[in-house]
């Protein structure tokens, strides 16, 4: 169920994209993919919290870093898409076309995922070395900055080093990828902060417009990052979250990775349509509106 009859120029695993000619229009849908699939199952209002996050975000950030949003108000719709208006609402954004670069800029401030389990291996997270002693979600010293490819939907994305991103897009550019990944990271973890909510790791997308670079894609959502409840953060185990952990919580119990994944449960679409909800309400401070 895409609530459009317009065939898009593009899909990624969440978002359908229509080029406009000076212009992008990205819609989020309520699809969600875990371990590279594409699931059967939609989440109710997940792509309007994922849009309405991105949206808050590119305001806060105003100041750190410029961004490609044009304008996600629906009188600002083309008149193509205006017959679709009640299912775009909340859910679009009209973007300016940037040129992007072929890496995602992961910052990493707490050991979870496949970090945890490569420190685990050889005390390194892509190739970073770490302090000894440090346990599933510990806190890192400093946030670390590992890239990794762009994969094809279906394919694994790849973490590569600093070193490689050099080698792909050159050291001025790579630089800049890392210093800006970096300070917009720290700035949004501090604001989560304060609203109780801890950005353990979260993933990044730049693009270049009129030779400046700028924040793309969707950022910091329940999608893109780990988000855990600060008052229930204890080191030493997994942590409950904000984000779509729940659903591969849920699949690593009931599937055996060969195949298609099986069909969610109601209870879990349910659950998790609450958690990406609730994330956007905790960390903007707003009602978030159905």
């Amino acid at each position: 169920m895409t609530g459009i009859d317009i065939k898009p120029d593009a899909q990624g695993k969440v978002r359908d994209l229509y080029d406009l000619g000076d212009k992008l229009l990205l819609v989020a849908t309520d699809r969600i993919s875990a371990f590279d699939y594409i699931l059967e199952d939609e989440i109710p209002h997940k792509g309007a919290v994922l849009t309405q996050l991105s949206c808050f975000w590119f305001e806060l950030l105003d100041g750190v870093v410029e961004n490609h949003l044009i304008s996600a108000d629906e009188a600002d719709l083309p008149e193509q898409f205006k017959p679709y208006a009640d299912y775009l609402r909340g859910r679009f954004m009209l973007v300016k076309k940037a040129d992007m670069f072929p890496a995602e800029c992961i910052v990493r401030g707490y050991l979870a995922g496949s970090g945890l389990k490569e420190y685990q291996k050889q005390g390194t997270v892509c190739g970073i070395q770490l302090p000894e002693g440090l346990e599933n979600s510990s806190k890192l010293p400093e946030p670390i900055f590992t890239p990794s490819t762009k994969a094809d939907i279906g394919d694994h994305d790849e973490n590569i080093s600093f070193e490689r991103l050099v080698e792909i897009i050159g050291e001025d550019d790579a630089t800049q990828l890392r210093d800006l990944a970096l300070k917009v990271y720290t700035t949004a973890r501090d604001h989560a902060a304060e609203r109780g909510v801890i950005i353990a790791d979260t993933k990044f997308e730049f693009g270049r417009i009129d030779g400046k670079i700028i924040l793309a894609d969707e950022v910091l959502t329940p999608d893109s990052s780990r988000f855990w409840p600060g008052d229930e953060y204890a080191p030493g185990k997994d942590q409950p979250s904000f984000d779509k952990q729940y659903v591969r919580d849920w699949l690593t119990a009931n599937w055996d990775r060969q195949g298609n994944p099986p069909r969610l449960p109601q209870d879990v679409i349910e659950r998790t349509s609450e958690k990406y909800i609730q994330a956007y309400e905790k960390i903007t401070g707003r009602k978030f509106a159905y």
